[in-house]
């Protein structure tokens, strides 16, 4: 008990002390820990692992990201409440899911977790879920929302959403759920028809859950994390996780599309392409440059190697029992974003109008970074792409989210492109949707 609280003290005030330290100019990894080959540094597992927490503290007035050369930003709506998703329909009508974690009674006991959730409740990580889905409308063009109302309320942590010809599906953390919709809806009615369930359950360690349709709309394609870092709850809770789940609309049909997938969530299309791809959540605690995030064009029946290697191949001794034949089926990712910058948002650059440098690639939403002695992530980026494959460093889209203190005034998670080309991005700190297009 006295070597429990002795860690948990410890652990806290290596935290606190961390987030009081300035950040770095431009938080970022090494450049060697991004692009189609990082290089790998060896494991560097600490008894107290590092903990960087970046306080909220939310814009001041008048505040907002620097934009990336040659682009410009504006607030789309603010007054939101920790908005995570943004999903564009046809009409040019933009949906907001303002979310967070469900109640989870077992994801993660004894010290260490009990400190870590004080940690991320200073990083606005805890506040209760709205669980709705906000509907804003730019009626003049302005690139102002000046329309607002509720969507979808009564929904369970929701996060991915897709329409399919008359029908708009939404995935809660639980189950994803059909409601009718016409053209124009401001408000979903009626009860939502259950259309497959969601691992959950009071674990439910990566709760958001993404949707992409298919391009001819017979599929839909869900996103599901793991229940752990790094399998320590036991292989049994990872029963359907770590995966990408492929749902047949007409039979109702699920099948694992994807496995060993730590925590995938934002899934696009390639530009111009059929090719799904997915940006990943790679593990934690080994250190301030191990394991970079990814993004990867997803293999159907691939593994990518969650829990039992990281990036290929390389074995995480960490997990127990080992699976020698799990490691040898296990393939590299396609292209690395830089370790712990927690890369979630994803949207191809198809249809932006943005200026040349973004006529193709994958914008990346990057919420940022708790696990690293100097903060990575916190900005969006651009990821260019040559023909199918990602090539060459990623841009800056949008930066400043951290101030000269360290303290965050926002932190970006997903990104869409609007009906004019505008690249939209929920800020879950700032509780704003902003707008980047072309300086003009």
């Amino acid at each position: 008990m006295l070597k429990r609280t002795v860690y948990a003290v410890a652990l806290l005030a290596a935290g606190c002390a961390l987030a009081a330290d300035p950040p770095d100019t431009v938080p970022t990894s090494p450049a060697s820990s991004f692009g189609p080959a990082p290089a790998l540094p060896k494991p560097n597992k600490k008894l107290i692992p590092t903990v960087k927490i970046a306080p909220a503290v939310g814009w001041p007035q008048g505040g907002k990201p620097r934009a990336g050369a040659g682009l410009a930003v504006s607030a789309f709506a603010t007054g939101l409440d920790h908005p995570r998703w943004v999903y564009v329909l046809p009409n040019g009508d933009v949906l907001v899911a303002e979310t967070n974690a469900p109640t989870r009674p077992d994801d993660g006991k004894g010290p260490k977790a009990w400190v870590q959730r004080q940690l991320m409740k200073k990083a606005g990580a805890q506040t209760p879920s709205a669980n709705r889905i906000t509907l804003l409308r730019d009626t003049d063009g302005d690139g102002i929302a000046d329309q607002k109302s509720v969507f979808a309320e009564g929904l369970s942590s929701p996060l991915g959403m897709v329409l399919v010809g008359d029908s708009f599906y939404v995935a809660n953390t639980d189950a994803v759920v059909r409601f009718p919709y016409q053209t124009g809806q401001v408000k979903l009615e009626g009860p939502p028809q259950r259309v497959a369930d969601l691992p959950a359950g009071t674990i439910n360690h990566h709760w958001t859950k993404n949707l992409v349709a298919s391009p001819d709309g017979k599929k839909l394609y869900a996103s599901i994390g793991s229940n752990s870092n790094a399998g320590e709850n036991g292989i049994a809770v990872e029963a359907n996780r770590a995966q990408i789940v492929e749902i047949d609309l007409q039979s109702g049909a699920t099948r694992a599309f994807a496995m060993g997938l730590r925590n995938p969530v934002g899934m696009a299309w390639e530009p111009g392409g059929g090719q799904l791809w997915v940006a990943v959540n790679e593990r934690d605690e080994l250190g301030d440059d191990l394991v970079p995030d990814y993004i990867t064009s997803v293999r159907d029946g691939a593994f990518y190697g969650w829990p039992y290697s990281y990036y290929g191949q390389h074995v995480d001794e960490r997990v127990k029992p080992a699976r020698a034949d799990m490691v040898a089926k296990a393939i590299p990712p396609d292209y690395a974003l830089g370790a712990h910058t927690a890369s979630l948002g994803l949207a191809t650059a198809d249809g932006n109008s943005l200026g040349p440098a973004f006529t193709h690639g994958m914008f990346v939403g990057q919420h940022g970074s708790w696990n690293r002695s100097t903060p990575a992530g916190y900005r969006v980026i651009f990821v260019p792409f040559n023909g199918a494959r990602p090539q060459g460093e990623p841009l800056e889209v949008l930066g400043g989210f951290l101030n000269d203190k360290g303290e965050a005034q926002g932190r970006p998670v997903g990104v869409a492109l609007d009906k004019r080309g505008g690249l939209l991005v929920a800020d879950d700190v700032g509780n704003a949707i902003w707008r980047v297009s072309m300086t003009p």
